[in-house]
Protein backbone atom coordinates (compact mmCIF):
# COMPACT_ATOMS: atom_id res chain seq x y z
CA UNK A 1 0.00 0.00 0.00
CA UNK A 2 3.11 2.50 0.75
CA UNK A 3 4.59 1.66 -2.70
CA UNK A 4 1.12 2.42 -4.20
CA UNK A 5 0.62 5.21 -2.71
CA UNK A 6 4.19 6.58 -3.62
CA UNK A 7 3.36 5.78 -7.27
CA UNK A 8 -0.41 7.31 -6.73
CA UNK A 9 1.55 10.63 -5.29
CA UNK A 10 4.37 10.54 -7.80
CA UNK A 11 1.99 10.61 -10.63
CA UNK A 12 -0.19 13.26 -9.34
CA UNK A 13 2.75 14.88 -8.99
CA UNK A 14 3.67 14.86 -12.51
CA UNK A 15 0.50 15.56 -13.59
CA UNK A 16 0.22 18.72 -11.19
CA UNK A 17 3.17 20.15 -12.48
CA UNK A 18 2.01 19.76 -16.01
CA UNK A 19 -1.07 21.32 -15.07
CA UNK A 20 0.83 24.28 -14.02
CA UNK A 21 2.69 24.74 -17.09
CA UNK A 22 -0.17 24.00 -19.23
CA UNK A 23 -1.80 27.11 -17.29
CA UNK A 24 1.60 29.18 -17.29
CA UNK A 25 1.36 28.50 -21.22
CA UNK A 26 -1.91 29.49 -21.80
CA UNK A 27 -1.80 32.23 -19.32
CA UNK A 28 1.24 33.72 -21.81
CA UNK A 29 -0.48 32.62 -25.07
CA UNK A 30 -4.00 34.58 -23.56
CA UNK A 31 -2.12 37.94 -22.67
CA UNK A 32 -0.34 37.98 -25.83
CA UNK A 33 -2.81 37.88 -27.97
CA UNK A 34 -5.00 40.00 -25.41
CA UNK A 35 -1.99 42.63 -26.28
CA UNK A 36 -2.29 42.03 -29.77
CA UNK A 37 -6.21 42.18 -30.08
CA UNK A 38 -6.13 45.59 -28.20
CA UNK A 39 -3.19 47.61 -30.18
CA UNK A 40 -5.29 46.20 -33.71
CA UNK A 41 -8.20 47.47 -32.06
CA UNK A 42 -6.57 50.76 -31.17
CA UNK A 43 -4.85 50.93 -34.54
CA UNK A 44 -8.03 50.89 -36.29
CA UNK A 45 -9.48 53.07 -34.11
CA UNK A 46 -6.86 55.66 -34.70
CA UNK A 47 -6.97 55.21 -38.33
CA UNK A 48 -10.50 55.82 -38.01
CA UNK A 49 -9.65 58.85 -36.44
CA UNK A 50 -7.41 59.96 -38.58
CA UNK A 51 -9.96 59.55 -41.81
CA UNK A 52 -12.48 61.34 -40.03
CA UNK A 53 -10.06 64.32 -39.41
CA UNK A 54 -8.58 64.82 -42.92
CA UNK A 55 -12.18 64.72 -44.46
CA UNK A 56 -12.54 67.95 -42.38
CA UNK A 57 -9.40 69.05 -42.74
CA UNK A 58 -10.58 68.30 -47.07
CA UNK A 59 -13.78 69.98 -46.56
CA UNK A 60 -12.08 73.10 -45.11
CA UNK A 61 -9.51 73.22 -47.83
CA UNK A 62 -12.23 72.91 -50.57
CA UNK A 63 -14.19 75.77 -49.10
CA UNK A 64 -11.16 77.93 -48.61
CA UNK A 65 -10.42 77.55 -52.49
CA UNK A 66 -13.84 77.69 -53.76
CA UNK A 67 -14.23 81.59 -52.11
CA UNK A 68 -14.72 83.76 -54.67
CA UNK A 69 -15.02 87.55 -53.13
CA UNK A 70 -15.13 91.04 -55.04
CA UNK A 71 -15.81 92.76 -51.24
CA UNK A 72 -15.61 90.99 -48.18
CA UNK A 73 -17.76 93.09 -46.58
CA UNK A 74 -21.00 90.97 -47.02
CA UNK A 75 -23.20 89.20 -44.91
CA UNK A 76 -23.93 86.41 -47.66
CA UNK A 77 -20.52 85.32 -48.46
CA UNK A 78 -21.41 81.30 -47.27
CA UNK A 79 -24.34 81.24 -49.96
CA UNK A 80 -22.01 80.29 -52.91
CA UNK A 81 -20.38 77.50 -50.82
CA UNK A 82 -23.59 75.71 -49.22
CA UNK A 83 -24.08 72.97 -51.60
CA UNK A 84 -20.30 72.47 -51.50
CA UNK A 85 -20.04 72.41 -47.86
CA UNK A 86 -23.21 69.99 -47.25
CA UNK A 87 -22.18 67.89 -50.06
CA UNK A 88 -19.35 66.20 -47.53
CA UNK A 89 -22.30 65.55 -45.21
CA UNK A 90 -19.66 66.07 -42.41
CA UNK A 91 -20.78 67.10 -38.69
CA UNK A 92 -19.61 70.60 -38.52
CA UNK A 93 -21.62 72.68 -35.32
CA UNK A 94 -21.16 76.00 -37.71
CA UNK A 95 -19.73 76.82 -40.56
CA UNK A 96 -18.47 80.96 -40.46
CA UNK A 97 -17.14 83.34 -42.59
CA UNK A 98 -14.75 85.92 -40.71
CA UNK A 99 -13.74 88.68 -42.82
CA UNK A 100 -10.80 90.84 -42.23
CA UNK A 101 -12.02 94.54 -41.94
CA UNK A 102 -10.13 97.59 -42.33
CA UNK A 103 -11.20 99.91 -39.19
CA UNK A 104 -12.84 102.29 -42.16
CA UNK A 105 -14.68 98.55 -43.21
CA UNK A 106 -16.52 98.24 -39.78
CA UNK A 107 -19.31 100.50 -40.19
CA UNK A 108 -20.50 99.39 -43.29
CA UNK A 109 -19.78 95.87 -42.29
CA UNK A 110 -22.82 96.79 -39.16
CA UNK A 111 -25.16 98.30 -41.34
CA UNK A 112 -24.53 95.35 -43.31
CA UNK A 113 -25.32 92.90 -41.04
CA UNK A 114 -28.60 94.74 -39.90
CA UNK A 115 -29.68 94.27 -43.65
CA UNK A 116 -29.14 90.52 -43.49
CA UNK A 117 -31.83 90.28 -40.64
CA UNK A 118 -28.99 89.09 -37.94
CA UNK A 119 -31.07 89.88 -34.36
CA UNK A 120 -27.79 91.67 -32.64
CA UNK A 121 -25.62 93.28 -35.77
CA UNK A 122 -23.57 95.43 -33.22
CA UNK A 123 -19.92 94.82 -33.68
CA UNK A 124 -19.10 93.47 -30.26
CA UNK A 125 -16.24 91.70 -28.46
CA UNK A 126 -16.60 88.15 -28.14
CA UNK A 127 -18.12 88.52 -24.59
CA UNK A 128 -21.21 90.53 -26.35
CA UNK A 129 -19.12 93.97 -25.11
CA UNK A 130 -20.16 96.28 -28.10
CA UNK A 131 -16.12 97.75 -29.29
CA UNK A 132 -15.62 101.65 -30.21
CA UNK A 133 -15.57 101.67 -33.63
CA UNK A 134 -13.87 104.94 -33.68
CA UNK A 135 -10.87 103.77 -31.14
CA UNK A 136 -9.85 100.80 -33.12
CA UNK A 137 -7.02 101.59 -35.68
CA UNK A 138 -5.95 98.34 -37.11
CA UNK A 139 -7.75 95.26 -38.91
CA UNK A 140 -9.80 93.00 -36.62
CA UNK A 141 -11.67 89.95 -37.70
CA UNK A 142 -15.40 90.06 -37.60
CA UNK A 143 -17.91 86.81 -37.92
CA UNK A 144 -20.18 88.36 -41.10
CA UNK A 145 -21.85 85.12 -41.78
CA UNK A 146 -22.80 81.35 -40.78
CA UNK A 147 -24.13 78.01 -41.38
CA UNK A 148 -26.92 77.22 -40.49
CA UNK A 149 -29.06 80.00 -39.41
CA UNK A 150 -31.12 79.29 -36.30
CA UNK A 151 -31.62 80.73 -32.91
CA UNK A 152 -28.59 79.01 -31.28
CA UNK A 153 -25.70 80.01 -34.24
CA UNK A 154 -27.66 84.13 -35.90
CA UNK A 155 -26.36 85.85 -32.15
CA UNK A 156 -22.69 84.93 -32.63
CA UNK A 157 -22.64 87.29 -36.06
CA UNK A 158 -20.76 90.65 -35.62
CA UNK A 159 -18.71 89.28 -32.96
CA UNK A 160 -14.76 89.61 -33.12
CA UNK A 161 -12.69 86.48 -32.10
CA UNK A 162 -9.18 88.48 -31.97
CA UNK A 163 -8.89 89.00 -27.83
CA UNK A 164 -10.56 85.44 -27.58
CA UNK A 165 -7.84 82.98 -26.04
CA UNK A 166 -8.14 80.16 -27.75
CA UNK A 167 -9.87 81.51 -31.34
CA UNK A 168 -7.81 84.50 -31.39
CA UNK A 169 -4.23 82.88 -31.71
CA UNK A 170 -5.96 80.13 -34.26
CA UNK A 171 -6.67 83.05 -36.29
CA UNK A 172 -3.44 84.72 -36.12
CA UNK A 173 -1.57 81.48 -36.50
CA UNK A 174 -3.33 80.37 -39.55
CA UNK A 175 -2.99 84.23 -41.13
CA UNK A 176 0.50 83.87 -40.57
CA UNK A 177 1.49 80.41 -41.94
CA UNK A 178 -1.28 80.74 -44.61
CA UNK A 179 -2.39 76.88 -44.19
CA UNK A 180 -5.50 75.14 -41.85
CA UNK A 181 -4.87 75.62 -37.87
CA UNK A 182 -6.97 74.60 -35.27
CA UNK A 183 -7.78 75.94 -32.23
CA UNK A 184 -7.15 74.33 -28.43
CA UNK A 185 -10.28 72.42 -27.66
CA UNK A 186 -12.78 75.43 -26.21
CA UNK A 187 -16.83 75.83 -25.97
CA UNK A 188 -18.82 76.20 -29.04
CA UNK A 189 -21.75 78.82 -29.34
CA UNK A 190 -21.78 79.70 -25.61
CA UNK A 191 -19.72 79.72 -22.62
CA UNK A 192 -21.38 76.25 -21.62
CA UNK A 193 -21.62 75.00 -24.49
CA UNK A 194 -20.35 71.42 -25.64
CA UNK A 195 -16.28 71.38 -26.02
CA UNK A 196 -15.17 71.22 -29.54
CA UNK A 197 -12.47 72.26 -31.97
CA UNK A 198 -12.83 75.12 -34.10
CA UNK A 199 -10.73 74.42 -37.75
CA UNK A 200 -9.75 77.97 -39.75
CA UNK A 201 -8.87 78.18 -43.37
CA UNK A 202 -7.44 81.78 -44.57
CA UNK A 203 -8.94 82.65 -47.67
CA UNK A 204 -7.01 85.17 -50.33
CA UNK A 205 -8.67 86.92 -52.84
CA UNK A 206 -6.79 86.93 -55.75
CA UNK A 207 -3.52 88.63 -56.28
CA UNK A 208 -3.49 89.16 -52.80
CA UNK A 209 -0.39 88.26 -50.41
CA UNK A 210 -2.87 88.55 -47.16
CA UNK A 211 -5.52 86.92 -46.12
CA UNK A 212 -9.15 88.34 -46.87
CA UNK A 213 -10.97 86.69 -44.09
CA UNK A 214 -11.34 82.99 -42.62
CA UNK A 215 -13.54 80.01 -43.21
CA UNK A 216 -13.96 78.28 -40.17
CA UNK A 217 -15.93 74.96 -39.44
CA UNK A 218 -16.47 74.37 -35.50
CA UNK A 219 -16.95 70.88 -34.42
CA UNK A 220 -17.66 69.12 -31.31
CA UNK A 221 -14.75 67.18 -29.98
CA UNK A 222 -16.36 63.78 -28.99
CA UNK A 223 -17.43 62.71 -32.08
CA UNK A 224 -14.56 63.88 -33.93
CA UNK A 225 -12.13 62.31 -31.88
CA UNK A 226 -13.50 60.41 -28.64
CA UNK A 227 -16.40 58.69 -30.66
CA UNK A 228 -16.04 55.49 -27.63
CA UNK A 229 -18.25 52.09 -28.27
CA UNK A 230 -19.71 50.15 -25.87
CA UNK A 231 -18.58 46.90 -27.06
CA UNK A 232 -15.16 47.99 -27.79
CA UNK A 233 -12.16 46.68 -25.29
CA UNK A 234 -11.08 50.49 -24.45
CA UNK A 235 -12.24 54.22 -23.92
CA UNK A 236 -10.04 56.42 -25.46
CA UNK A 237 -9.25 60.01 -23.96
CA UNK A 238 -7.74 63.12 -25.69
CA UNK A 239 -4.76 64.99 -24.14
CA UNK A 240 -5.25 68.10 -23.40
CA UNK A 241 -2.87 70.36 -25.32
CA UNK A 242 -3.42 73.00 -22.59
CA UNK A 243 -2.77 70.91 -19.40
CA UNK A 244 0.44 68.17 -19.50
CA UNK A 245 -1.57 66.94 -16.31
CA UNK A 246 -5.02 66.44 -18.08
CA UNK A 247 -6.96 64.46 -20.07
CA UNK A 248 -10.37 65.25 -22.42
CA UNK A 249 -13.04 62.13 -21.63
CA UNK A 250 -16.66 62.05 -23.37
CA UNK A 251 -19.30 60.54 -21.21
CA UNK A 252 -21.82 58.25 -22.52
CA UNK A 253 -23.89 61.21 -23.58
CA UNK A 254 -21.17 62.22 -25.68
CA UNK A 255 -20.27 65.11 -22.74
CA UNK A 256 -16.78 66.31 -23.30
CA UNK A 257 -15.02 66.75 -19.56
CA UNK A 258 -11.79 67.10 -18.02
CA UNK A 259 -10.20 64.74 -16.09
CA UNK A 260 -7.19 65.22 -13.63
CA UNK A 261 -3.91 63.05 -14.17
CA UNK A 262 -2.56 61.63 -11.20
CA UNK A 263 1.32 60.35 -10.24
CA UNK A 264 -1.00 57.16 -8.84
CA UNK A 265 -3.46 56.92 -11.64
CA UNK A 266 -3.15 53.82 -13.89
CA UNK A 267 -0.91 54.58 -17.20
CA UNK A 268 -2.84 54.31 -20.60
CA UNK A 269 -2.64 51.05 -22.28
CA UNK A 270 -0.84 52.94 -25.85
CA UNK A 271 -0.58 56.36 -27.15
CA UNK A 272 -1.57 56.67 -30.65
CA UNK A 273 -1.25 60.21 -32.09
CA UNK A 274 -3.09 62.12 -34.98
CA UNK A 275 -2.78 65.22 -36.92
CA UNK A 276 -5.49 68.08 -37.56
CA UNK A 277 -4.83 71.86 -37.88
CA UNK A 278 -1.51 71.43 -38.96
CA UNK A 279 -1.30 70.01 -34.85
CA UNK A 280 -0.60 66.30 -33.43
CA UNK A 281 -3.04 65.37 -30.86
CA UNK A 282 -2.68 62.70 -28.69
CA UNK A 283 -4.89 60.19 -27.70
CA UNK A 284 -4.74 57.71 -24.69
CA UNK A 285 -6.36 54.63 -24.82
CA UNK A 286 -7.29 52.42 -21.78
CA UNK A 287 -8.32 49.47 -21.60
CA UNK A 288 -11.75 48.64 -20.49
CA UNK A 289 -11.20 45.29 -18.61
CA UNK A 290 -8.26 44.47 -16.51
CA UNK A 291 -5.66 43.22 -19.33
CA UNK A 292 -4.45 40.03 -17.41
CA UNK A 293 -7.85 38.64 -15.91
CA UNK A 294 -9.06 36.99 -18.41
CA UNK A 295 -5.84 35.17 -19.33
CA UNK A 296 -5.92 34.56 -15.69
CA UNK A 297 -9.09 32.93 -15.88
CA UNK A 298 -8.19 30.80 -18.43
CA UNK A 299 -5.12 29.27 -16.82
CA UNK A 300 -6.93 28.99 -13.89
CA UNK A 301 -9.87 26.83 -16.29
CA UNK A 302 -6.76 25.14 -17.55
CA UNK A 303 -5.51 24.52 -14.39
CA UNK A 304 -8.86 22.90 -13.14
CA UNK A 305 -9.30 20.43 -15.59
CA UNK A 306 -5.64 19.35 -15.66
CA UNK A 307 -5.92 19.35 -11.82
CA UNK A 308 -9.16 16.92 -12.92
CA UNK A 309 -8.07 14.89 -15.26
CA UNK A 310 -5.07 14.41 -12.92
CA UNK A 311 -7.38 13.48 -10.04
CA UNK A 312 -8.93 10.94 -12.81
CA UNK A 313 -5.95 9.48 -13.76
CA UNK A 314 -4.80 8.44 -10.90
CA UNK A 315 -8.17 7.18 -9.49
CA UNK A 316 -8.20 5.44 -12.33
CA UNK A 317 -4.39 3.50 -11.89
CA UNK A 318 -5.30 3.43 -7.62
CA UNK A 319 -8.49 1.77 -8.57
CA UNK A 320 -7.10 -0.92 -10.80
CA UNK A 321 -3.95 -1.19 -8.80
CA UNK A 322 -5.95 -1.82 -5.77
CA UNK A 323 -8.38 -4.33 -7.15
CA UNK A 324 -5.10 -5.91 -8.51
CA UNK A 325 -3.83 -5.63 -5.19
CA UNK A 326 -6.76 -7.44 -3.98
CA UNK A 327 -7.20 -10.42 -5.87
CA UNK A 328 -3.49 -10.90 -5.40
CA UNK A 329 -3.81 -10.77 -1.76
CA UNK A 330 -6.97 -12.70 -2.20
CA UNK A 331 -5.32 -15.63 -4.43
CA UNK A 332 -2.44 -15.54 -1.42
CA UNK A 333 -5.24 -16.03 1.53
CA UNK A 334 -6.35 -18.62 -0.87
CA UNK A 335 -3.90 -20.56 -1.19
CA UNK A 336 -2.86 -20.07 2.46
CA UNK A 337 -6.04 -20.92 3.32
CA UNK A 338 -5.28 -24.35 1.25
CA UNK A 339 -2.36 -24.59 2.56
CA UNK A 340 -3.65 -24.50 6.22
CA UNK A 341 -6.40 -26.32 4.91
CA UNK A 342 -4.18 -29.30 4.24
CA UNK A 343 -2.29 -28.84 7.62
CA UNK A 344 -5.48 -28.80 9.21
CA UNK A 345 -6.31 -32.13 7.61
CA UNK A 346 -3.21 -33.10 8.56
CA UNK A 347 -3.54 -32.53 11.73
CA UNK A 348 -7.12 -34.01 12.18
CA UNK A 349 -5.47 -37.29 10.90
CA UNK A 350 -3.03 -37.14 13.44
CA UNK A 351 -5.32 -36.65 16.02
CA UNK A 352 -8.28 -39.04 14.86
CA UNK A 353 -5.65 -41.60 14.70
CA UNK A 354 -4.63 -40.87 18.20
CA UNK A 355 -8.13 -40.94 19.24
CA UNK A 356 -8.49 -44.60 17.34
CA UNK A 357 -5.64 -45.94 18.93
CA UNK A 358 -6.36 -45.08 22.42
CA UNK A 359 -10.10 -46.30 21.75
CA UNK A 360 -8.42 -49.72 20.69
CA UNK A 361 -6.34 -49.55 23.63
CA UNK A 362 -9.23 -48.78 25.91
CA UNK A 363 -11.08 -51.89 23.91
CA UNK A 364 -8.36 -54.50 23.84
CA UNK A 365 -7.81 -53.99 27.74
CA UNK A 366 -10.98 -53.77 28.94
CA UNK A 367 -11.80 -56.96 27.08
CA UNK A 368 -9.44 -58.95 27.52
CA UNK A 369 -9.53 -62.83 27.66
CA UNK A 370 -11.57 -63.81 30.50
CA UNK A 371 -13.17 -60.45 31.46
CA UNK A 372 -17.11 -60.77 32.66
CA UNK A 373 -18.75 -59.54 29.92
CA UNK A 374 -21.39 -57.07 31.75
CA UNK A 375 -18.83 -55.54 33.63
CA UNK A 376 -16.41 -54.85 30.90
CA UNK A 377 -19.35 -53.23 28.55
CA UNK A 378 -20.02 -51.06 31.40
CA UNK A 379 -16.41 -50.09 31.35
CA UNK A 380 -15.91 -49.40 27.91
CA UNK A 381 -18.92 -47.58 27.44
CA UNK A 382 -17.50 -45.03 30.39
CA UNK A 383 -14.18 -45.07 29.15
CA UNK A 384 -15.17 -44.02 25.48
CA UNK A 385 -18.35 -41.47 27.13
CA UNK A 386 -15.15 -39.90 29.05
CA UNK A 387 -12.78 -39.68 25.68
CA UNK A 388 -16.09 -38.27 24.10
CA UNK A 389 -15.92 -35.52 26.60
CA UNK A 390 -12.87 -35.06 26.24
CA UNK A 391 -13.25 -34.20 22.87
CA UNK A 392 -16.47 -32.42 22.89
CA UNK A 393 -15.03 -30.15 25.10
CA UNK A 394 -11.64 -29.84 23.16
CA UNK A 395 -13.42 -29.11 19.87
CA UNK A 396 -15.94 -26.10 22.23
CA UNK A 397 -12.53 -24.57 22.80
CA UNK A 398 -11.50 -25.33 19.33
CA UNK A 399 -8.92 -27.44 20.22
CA UNK A 400 -7.08 -24.73 22.53
CA UNK A 401 -6.71 -26.74 25.69
CA UNK A 402 -9.63 -27.71 28.46
CA UNK A 403 -10.35 -26.21 31.87
CA UNK A 404 -9.37 -29.01 34.29
CA UNK A 405 -12.36 -28.55 36.46
CA UNK A 406 -14.32 -29.63 33.25
CA UNK A 407 -13.30 -32.76 33.42
CA UNK A 408 -14.64 -33.51 36.71
CA UNK A 409 -18.41 -32.26 34.84
CA UNK A 410 -21.06 -35.69 35.54
CA UNK A 411 -21.10 -36.33 32.34
CA UNK A 412 -17.35 -36.99 31.98
CA UNK A 413 -17.27 -39.36 35.48
CA UNK A 414 -19.76 -40.98 37.15
CA UNK A 415 -21.44 -39.72 40.04
CA UNK A 416 -19.01 -36.87 40.33
CA UNK A 417 -21.00 -34.64 42.68
CA UNK A 418 -19.24 -36.95 45.88
CA UNK A 419 -15.95 -35.47 44.83
CA UNK A 420 -14.54 -32.30 46.11
CA UNK A 421 -12.35 -30.48 43.87
CA UNK A 422 -9.87 -28.25 45.11
CA UNK A 423 -6.72 -26.59 43.02
CA UNK A 424 -6.26 -23.30 40.34
CA UNK A 425 -8.58 -24.08 37.27
CA UNK A 426 -5.96 -24.15 34.77
CA UNK A 427 -6.06 -25.09 30.93
CA UNK A 428 -4.44 -28.27 30.24
CA UNK A 429 -3.01 -29.27 26.87
CA UNK A 430 -5.66 -31.68 24.49
CA UNK A 431 -3.03 -34.34 25.13
CA UNK A 432 -3.05 -33.98 29.02
CA UNK A 433 -6.88 -33.38 28.53
CA UNK A 434 -7.65 -37.15 27.30
CA UNK A 435 -5.10 -38.89 29.35
CA UNK A 436 -6.18 -36.98 32.75
CA UNK A 437 -10.06 -37.56 31.81
CA UNK A 438 -9.56 -41.35 31.52
CA UNK A 439 -7.10 -41.25 34.95
CA UNK A 440 -10.64 -39.20 36.75
CA UNK A 441 -12.63 -42.00 35.15
CA UNK A 442 -10.74 -44.79 35.89
CA UNK A 443 -10.21 -43.73 39.47
CA UNK A 444 -14.30 -42.27 39.89
CA UNK A 445 -15.27 -45.57 38.61
CA UNK A 446 -13.09 -47.72 41.21
CA UNK A 447 -13.85 -45.35 44.11
CA UNK A 448 -17.84 -45.85 43.61
CA UNK A 449 -17.20 -49.40 43.70
CA UNK A 450 -15.86 -49.59 46.88
CA UNK A 451 -19.92 -48.64 47.72
CA UNK A 452 -20.66 -52.26 48.26
CA UNK A 453 -18.21 -53.18 49.91
CA UNK A 454 -18.25 -50.77 53.07
CA UNK A 455 -21.78 -50.39 53.06
CA UNK A 456 -21.64 -46.30 52.38
CA UNK A 457 -20.11 -43.89 50.08
CA UNK A 458 -16.72 -43.07 49.90
CA UNK A 459 -15.38 -39.37 50.32
CA UNK A 460 -13.32 -38.63 47.50
CA UNK A 461 -11.05 -35.38 47.54
CA UNK A 462 -9.08 -34.13 44.20
CA UNK A 463 -6.99 -31.39 44.54
CA UNK A 464 -4.01 -29.77 42.73
CA UNK A 465 -1.58 -26.96 42.43
CA UNK A 466 1.52 -25.27 40.82
CA UNK A 467 4.94 -24.96 42.77
CA UNK A 468 8.22 -23.53 41.90
CA UNK A 469 9.21 -20.31 39.10
CA UNK A 470 8.88 -20.46 35.54
CA UNK A 471 9.57 -22.38 33.35
CA UNK A 472 10.45 -24.38 35.42
CA UNK A 473 6.78 -25.22 37.81
CA UNK A 474 5.48 -28.11 38.47
CA UNK A 475 2.08 -29.85 38.64
CA UNK A 476 1.06 -31.95 41.35
CA UNK A 477 -2.38 -33.86 41.12
CA UNK A 478 -3.73 -35.68 44.49
CA UNK A 479 -6.38 -38.43 44.78
CA UNK A 480 -7.65 -39.17 48.20
CA UNK A 481 -10.29 -41.88 48.61
CA UNK A 482 -11.40 -41.81 52.34
CA UNK A 483 -13.43 -44.65 54.16
CA UNK A 484 -12.30 -47.38 52.09
CA UNK A 485 -8.87 -49.67 52.38
CA UNK A 486 -6.68 -52.61 50.75
CA UNK A 487 -9.08 -54.42 52.27
CA UNK A 488 -12.57 -52.99 50.98
CA UNK A 489 -11.64 -50.92 48.47
CA UNK A 490 -11.67 -53.44 44.64
CA UNK A 491 -8.02 -53.66 42.83
CA UNK A 492 -7.45 -52.03 40.03
CA UNK A 493 -7.50 -53.70 36.73
CA UNK A 494 -5.29 -54.64 34.46
CA UNK A 495 -6.07 -51.40 32.16
CA UNK A 496 -6.32 -49.48 35.06
CA UNK A 497 -2.95 -50.40 36.54
CA UNK A 498 -1.88 -49.55 33.43
CA UNK A 499 -3.37 -46.04 33.06
CA UNK A 500 -2.13 -45.00 36.81
CA UNK A 501 0.90 -46.39 36.79
CA UNK A 502 2.56 -45.99 33.31
CA UNK A 503 -0.24 -44.62 30.07
CA UNK A 504 -0.73 -41.14 32.36
CA UNK A 505 2.77 -40.20 34.04
CA UNK A 506 4.16 -41.07 31.02
CA UNK A 507 1.89 -38.94 28.64
CA UNK A 508 2.46 -35.67 30.80
CA UNK A 509 6.17 -36.69 30.92
CA UNK A 510 6.08 -37.54 35.31
CA UNK A 511 5.66 -39.73 37.24
CA UNK A 512 2.79 -40.95 40.08
CA UNK A 513 2.52 -43.03 42.61
CA UNK A 514 -0.57 -45.27 44.47
CA UNK A 515 -0.86 -46.02 48.28
CA UNK A 516 -3.03 -46.76 51.01
CA UNK A 517 -2.82 -44.97 54.16
CA UNK A 518 -4.44 -45.76 57.42
CA UNK A 519 -8.00 -44.17 56.25
CA UNK A 520 -7.66 -43.63 52.70
CA UNK A 521 -6.73 -44.59 49.09
CA UNK A 522 -3.88 -41.96 47.62
CA UNK A 523 -3.22 -41.98 44.35
CA UNK A 524 -0.56 -38.78 43.48
CA UNK A 525 1.42 -37.69 39.93
CA UNK A 526 3.68 -35.26 39.80
CA UNK A 527 4.79 -33.43 35.80
CA UNK A 528 6.13 -30.03 34.37
CA UNK A 529 3.86 -28.06 33.48
CA UNK A 530 5.41 -27.39 29.93
CA UNK A 531 3.75 -30.80 29.21
CA UNK A 532 0.63 -30.20 31.18
CA UNK A 533 -0.35 -27.00 29.29
CA UNK A 534 2.29 -27.98 25.80
CA UNK A 535 2.40 -24.20 24.46
CA UNK A 536 3.57 -25.46 21.38
CA UNK A 537 0.52 -27.51 20.53
CA UNK A 538 -2.22 -24.66 21.64
CA UNK A 539 -0.29 -22.22 19.26
CA UNK A 540 -0.41 -24.81 16.43
CA UNK A 541 -3.83 -24.97 17.30
CA UNK A 542 -4.56 -21.35 17.58
CA UNK A 543 -3.41 -21.05 14.28
CA UNK A 544 -5.65 -23.53 12.80
CA UNK A 545 -8.46 -21.96 14.33
CA UNK A 546 -7.73 -18.17 13.62
CA UNK A 547 -9.74 -16.32 11.13
CA UNK A 548 -7.95 -16.26 7.44
CA UNK A 549 -6.89 -12.95 6.86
Amino acid sequence: MVRLGFIIGFIALIGVLLSGLAAYRVHDQELALDGIALARAIDVHASLVQDRLTERELLARVAAGLFRAPSVVRANMLQPLRSSIYAFKTDFVVACWIARLQPGELGAAQAELKRAGFSNPTIRDFDDHPLDLKVIDKPINVLMDLEPRNPDTTGLAGSTFDRNSSIGPTLALAKTQGRLTASDPVPLLRRNGPVGLVLAAPVFTEGASEAAGFVTFAYELAPLMLANDDLSLFSVMLKDPRDADAELVASERGVVSSRAVRPDSAAPSMLRTVRFGGRDWSLAYYAKSNAALRPLQMALIVAAIGLALTGIVCGLFGYVAYNNLRLSREIEVRIGFERRLTAVIDELNHRVKNILAVIQSIVTRTLRHGSDIDVARELLIGRIHAMSNVVTLLSESQWQGVRLRGLFESRAIPHSDRISVDGPDIAVSARAAQSLSLLFFELASHSDEGLSLVGKHPHVVASWEVTGDEPDTVFHFRWEEFNTSAATRREDSDFGLILLDRVAPEALGGTAKRYFTEVSYVYELTAPMQTVVDTMERDRSGQFSAPVR
